[in-house]
């Protein structure tokens, strides 16, 4: 490329950026209204969902958790009327462009108040920034985030920034040779677990203080506080409790698509893994699996999980 094209590159880039920036400080959403009031089944379900027993989150005076904070927002299916033409515009400018592609990115969120049971929930939310072109492993693009204003009963509860990527797809380059999983990162906190799969032995964690089983591997319970504890092995029997089959992005060492399974252990804990021994579209919730031990490269084994059609 000439010096006077990659000029007239950059030049465009900067064009294109001043239009999108002109969308910060205009409204996402104004004047919404959560579908539903802070309720207890809402929380049960969420804490059933993340193994969260907190006795803060029941009993005759329950709060919720505080990352339920965007869940009272959500439209649900039906999705909201609150959304602002402005959003939608900057959407559409970014897939014109040819970013049409969408990942969330991360989420930023600050509790001012605890939300309780009976709580009706209103927000407003404003796109606060678009960034200049951005190059990830994805493709190239813009990340768009917006910042919601959560108010129960009028009083500010708390916000939620939320980051997504607007991209274009980069290129699928051709494979030479074959990429490694990624590795685990492995330290003082979670070596036993390491060690025992090295053994062939998925071990469970269990406080000393007060019994609770705990996975993923903590420094300390999650259920009393207690830094003490010990170790019991899994049967290795298990049901899938929710699951989803990943089509794209692509990365390296996987070849999509597969299911990813948070399969729920005979013990009552829970763990994210791959699912063996049936096509990705036959795997279903309630699924019987058996835990085996898979070796995905010279360097590498894993906890997998078979299961059967039948």
């Amino acid at each position: 490329m000439t010096a006077d094209a990659t000029d007239t590159a950059a030049e465009e880039e900067a064009r294109f950026h001043r239009l999108l920036a002109a969308f910060e400080g205009r409204p996402a959403a104004t004047g919404g209204r959560g579908k539903d009031p802070v309720n207890e089944p809402m929380i049960r379900h969420w804490c059933e969902a993340m193994g969260d027993t907190h006795p803060a989150y029941t009993g005759p005076d329950p709060v919720a958790p505080p990352t339920m904070l965007q869940a009272w927002t959500m439209g649900g299916l039906s999705g909201h009327t609150d959304r602002s033409s402005a959003y939608d515009e900057l959407l559409s400018l970014l897939d014109s462009a040819g970013f049409a592609s969408v990942v969330a990115t991360d989420c930023e969120q600050e509790y001012l108040r605890p939300l309780r049971p009976g709580d009706t929930i209103t927000f407003d939310a404003v796109i606060e920034s678009v960034s200049p072109r951005k190059t990830t492993r994805l493709g190239t693009g813009h990340f768009v985030t917006t910042r919601m204003d959560v108010r129960a009963d009028g009083e500010l509860a708390g916000t939620h920034r939320f980051r997504i990527l607007k991209y274009a797809p980069a290129p699928l380059r051709e494979k030479k040779d074959a990429p490694l999983r990624p590795r685990p990162v492995v330290n003082r906190d979670n070596q036993g677990f390491w060690d025992g799969v090295r053994d062939h032995r998925l071990l469970i964690q269990r406080c000393t203080a007060c019994t609770t089983l705990r996975f993923p591997w903590l420094p300390g319970c999650n259920a009393c506080s207690s830094p003490d504890w010990d170790t019991v092995e899994a049967s290795g029997a298990g049901t899938v409790f929710s699951f989803v089959v990943m089509h794209h992005p692509p990365f390296p060492a996987f070849d999509p698509p597969y299911a990813v399974a948070l399969v729920e252990l005979a013990e009552g804990v829970r763990m994210i893994s791959n699912i063996t021994g049936v096509p990705y579209d036959k795997v279903r919730i309630g699924m019987p699996v058996r835990l085996e031990f898979l070796r995905v490269d010279d360097g590498l084994e894993l906890p997998v999980f078979r299961g059967s059609e039948g």
